[in-house]
């Protein structure tokens, strides 16, 4: 139970289908920015930069805004402002199953916690 996700939960339950599943998920990727496209939109990065990024990303397993930073690419600052920008907009799976209306927002809470504490218990 340890290794499910949410949505497979809910699932399993038979609560939602998995095209929900899709709908909310694609929702979170249009919604969710990712940090290298809050600072393109700002004209801060190029999108050569993003992927000189994603790449050395991928090698040395740290955070995009670190490498970033260590390749004089984002100062601190801008790196603190996109990161609390991509935190005020985040739209967890939860919610946008609720914003689809497959779920209420009671619903959702009363299922998350029991979610919660069945992976506790695991």
């Amino acid at each position: 139970m340890r290794n499910i996700l949410f949505g497979q939960y809910l699932r399993k339950k038979g609560l939602i289908t998995f095209e929900d599943t899709i709908k909310a998920r694609i929702m979170q990727m249009q919604h969710n920015s990712k940090i290298g496209h809050l600072a393109k939109k700002k004209g801060w990065l190029t999108e050569e930069d993003i992927d000189k990024v994603l790449i050395k990303q991928e090698e040395e397993l740290k955070k995009f805004g670190e490498i970033a930073l260590e390749d004089g690419l984002l100062t601190e600052t801008q790196i603190k402002e996109l990161l609390k920008e991509q935190k005020d907009d985040y739209i967890y799976f939860g919610e946008a199953l609720v914003k689809l209306g497959v779920l209420s927002e009671e619903e959702m809470i009363k299922q998350l916690k029991m979610f919660n504490a069945e992976r506790l218990r695991n």
